[in-house]
């Protein structure tokens, strides 16, 4: 080959690579898997893992899929999630089954008291298993289209307010701020249970509505200032809180790229360690400034025993509920009891 010949061979495949760059077609925005994520409340601790796991989602995703969280339930009340993801308003949010009466009934095993382990980081292994249970997925798919994609686990139920709560006699005519199973258990104890949502908890507080709130200790009570309007907070009753998830689409999570989904158990994980992560550094900041402020009512294990003495019948009578609709609930709270069983 000449020297001429040569030289416009190398031109030639110099103009075929630059017109390849300025033909390829770029990813364009309608190409983009658009992924609104509905958040209550504001970005605070608890948000934390969804966050971590959406970071990752982005990053995997490589330009392909744009997942934004958004706060204050800025895409729609937190009460219709479900409706909102099965009707296609939005992709994805936070639900938690005790928010939704009958809407996610299974789930709720995780809201049976005294059942799920005390310690977060446990619980939240926990919280993995069941939305991995293949009734569970069949409940969320078949009526929601919803696809559960992350645990979001709460630490264990304290109160705060402005009864002292030292023992089950104490709870005897009581305003107490907890919903859904566990507020059997403390009913039996003569406490008067009220569904709250948590924005509107300080007020309650503050008007004497509502005597004291339950919620996820510590970082809540910070979150919501109840310090503020409180005198007394618990420690030792370490009950079975809200049971959460975030959710979204199946349709959108049917068409996400492959290494988005093959990587759904690393998002998991990302997600419930920095959730254990960020609560271990609320309790270092609230509960110090707790002490300082109020009175601690330490609930002791005996008293705490009475209160677990409830909660056979109450399990009892949520797998006859479940067995009479036509749900597997007895295999399912079986199933629970043997995962739980491993972190004891």
């Amino acid at each position: 080959m000449t020297f001429p010949e040569a030289r416009r061979l190398a031109g030639l495949a110099s103009s075929i690579a630059i017109l390849t760059l300025v033909t390829a077609p770029p990813t364009l925005a309608q190409d983009i898997i658009k992924w609104n994520h509905n958040w209550f409340g504001p970005k605070r601790e608890v948000t934390r893992g969804t966050e971590v796991a959406a970071e990752l989602v982005n990053k995997t995703g490589k330009g392909k899929v744009e997942l934004t969280v958004h706060y204050g339930a800025a895409l729609g009340p937190p009460k219709t999630v479900p409706e909102a993801i099965k009707s296609g308003g939005y992709e994805g949010g936070n639900m938690c089954a005790g928010y939704y009466p009958n809407k996610f009934p299974l789930l709720t095993v995780m809201e049976l008291p005294f059942l799920a382990p005390t310690k977060t980081a446990d619980r939240a292994k926990v919280d993995i298993a069941v939305l991995k249970h293949p009734a569970v997925q069949k409940e969320m798919k078949d009526r929601w289209g919803i696809f559960p994609w992350l645990a979001t686990t709460l630490p264990a139920y304290e109160f705060m307010g402005n009864k002292k709560i030292a023992s089950t006699a104490d709870m005897k005519g009581v305003k107490m701020r907890i919903s859904g199973l566990n507020a059997k258990a403390l009913a039996k104890f003569g406490a008067v249970p009220a569904n709250v949502p948590a924005p509107e908890t300080y007020t309650a507080l503050e008007r004497g509505t509502i005597d004291t709130i339950g919620f996820p200790y510590s970082y809540t009570f910070g979150a919501y200032r109840l310090y503020e309007v409180s005198k007394y907070f618990t420690e030792g009753m370490s009950m079975s809180g809200f049971m959460c998830f975030q959710g979204i689409s199946l349709k959108m999570w049917n068409k996400l790229p492959p290494e988005v989904k093959n990587e759904l158990e690393v998002q998991r994980a990302a997600s419930e360690k920095a959730l254990v992560e960020t609560y271990a550094a609320a309790d270092k900041k609230w509960i110090p400034l707790f002490k300082s402020k109020l009175e601690v009512s330490q609930f002791p294990a005996a008293e705490r025993k009475k209160l677990q003495g409830t909660a056979a019948e109450i399990w009892a009578d949520w797998v006859k509920d479940q067995e009479k609709a036509g749900r597997p609930g007895k295999a399912l709270l079986e199933f629970v009891k043997a995962e739980v069983a491993k972190y004891k």
